[in-house]
């Protein structure tokens, strides 16, 4: 069974890093489409997404998380 499309946001800081986008408690923003996550973005950095319409560069970005349902790596064995 193929796991649901996921999308998370980035922001490029100004040493050049993207750093991940996370709400006020830490955890990681996730959004189920696209235009959910865009839409996010746009809320939070407005200045900077219009920045990228008209000066070039780009500072935000939509990033898809990928899953990997192969995944052959071992799993550890849980404690208890």
């Amino acid at each position: 069974m193929t796991a649901p499309q996921k999308f998370k946001i980035e922001v490029e800081a100004d040493n050049g890093l993207w750093h991940d986008v996370r709400d006020d408690k830490g955890a990681l923003l996730v959004f189920d489409d696209e235009a959910s996550a865009r839409a996010k973005l746009s809320e939070l950095y407005p200045i900077l997404v219009q920045m990228e319409k008209y000066a070039g560069g780009k500072r935000t970005r939509v990033i898809r998380i990928l899953v990997d349902e192969d995944d052959d790596w071992p799993k550890k064995p849980v404690a208890g």
